[in-house]
């Protein structure tokens, strides 16, 4: 194989397909970037067989082939090339990689590209298009809710439904929940659901962030989901597993609902939680006009603010996870937060004016 493409290009590339590379695995060829080069195009491809993700550029091909360079290494050698071109050769009788830009030379030791996983195909015809920032806001407005507790595989992922015109994403780690539907003016059609990891969604944000095409390409798969945008293509593993009935957790009456203004009641949870630390409760204690919001930390300090409500039943004294309650507040965008609550040992309802975002969170038993 030969190949020489712009340096520039290249090092964009490698920075995106480089993501996907494993770096917690003792199988050395997940730790590279597989580099195919025929047709005046070259393929780059990485895996670490949860996530896979691919990518190609325009490149002068003089010998078509494949190989496998070491990722990291490549991607951090090539942003550092003098500009111009890079040229890649793969000496095969050597094993090696000759990699030239300038007067700059390396030599990469490669691993067989017969031994890189086979990477799912990807059917063009069976995906359907959606508009990208509204499916990249659903996930980030859930995508934090999910776990990151490798031993209940089906809650590090997030449930992607497609169901009549809109999309619907939830997860949880079993102490918040969030939930979220968005209208689509483009849907597949029909009926999809898959539990996608929520490492997965994440990557997915940051390469189509950037991108400028106003669409995201889906395709659900028997095992995989497909993402595509501006020629990136990612694949995520589907997890199997049963996903919570999170209908049946969302309570149906509450005792009380109060409306507060979101930017001020964000700033006094993130100002409280600087005392929340080494798993302290925030405390919310609810009365007749008035919100006071504390923590307490001993041998470090406390902090108490209070805030104006129009609140007029009994007394409620509730403790919650600071990091969650601040993360649940974060993901609305309405000026105005609706809190519904039963009682101090059963769980919140948090959500903007509108209900096509709900956050359902656990409290904490206070002492004394």
């Amino acid at each position: 194989m030969k190949v020489t493409c712009a340096r520039d290009e290249l090092a964009e590339k490698l920075q995106i397909v480089g993501r996907g590379v494993s770096t917690r695995t003792s199988v050395q060829i997940l730790a590279g970037i597989m580099l195919r080069a025929e047709e005046g195009q070259l393929f780059l491809s990485a895996t670490d067989m949860e996530i896979s993700l691919r990518v190609s550029l325009e490149a002068q091909v003089e010998d078509a082939g494949a190989i496998v360079v070491p990722g990291r290494l490549l991607v951090d050698i090539v942003r550092l090339l003098p500009a111009g071109e890079v040229t890649l050769e793969h000496r095969a009788e050597e094993g090696l990689a000759l990699l030239t830009a300038g007067s700059a030379s390396y030599r990469l030791y490669t691993y067989g590209a017969e031994d890189f996983p086979r990477l799912p195909e990807i059917d063009e015809d069976s995906a359907f298009t959606v508009e990208r920032d509204a499916f990249l806001d659903t996930i980030s407005r859930v995508s934090r809710s999910a776990s990151r507790d490798e031993s209940r595989p089906v809650l590090t992922g997030v449930l992607v439904r497609f169901e009549g015109g809109k999309v619907v994403m939830a997860a949880t780690d079993s102490y918040r929940l969030s939930v979220k539907e968005t209208g689509l003016t483009e849907s597949p059609g029909q009926d999809l659901e898959a539990i996608v990891p929520a490492r997965a969604l994440g990557e997915l944000t940051r390469i189509a962030q950037g991108a400028d095409s106003a669409t995201l390409v889906i395709g659900v798969q028997e095992n995989q989901v497909v993402f595509g945008t501006d020629g990136v293509w990612l694949t995520a593993r589907r997890i199997d597993g049963q996903f919570p009935n999170y209908k049946q957790l969302l309570p149906e009456t509450f005792e009380a609902e109060i409306r507060l203004p979101r930017e001020e009641l964000l700033d006094v949870v993130r100002r409280t939680s600087l005392m929340a630390l080494r798993k302290s409760p925030l405390r919310l204690r609810f009365e007749e006009g008035e919100l006071t919001i504390s923590a307490q930390t001993p041998d470090v300090g406390e902090a108490r603010e209070s805030l104006p409500i129009s609140y007029s039943g009994d007394v409620m004294e509730i403790g919650f996870n600071a990091e969650f309650l601040r993360d649940g507040l974060e993901s609305i965008t309405d000026e105005q937060v609706r809190f519904k609550l039963i009682s101090p040992l059963r769980p919140g309802l948090i959500h903007g004016e509108a209900d096509d975002f709900l956050y359902l969170i656990m409290p904490i038993r206070l002492a004394g």
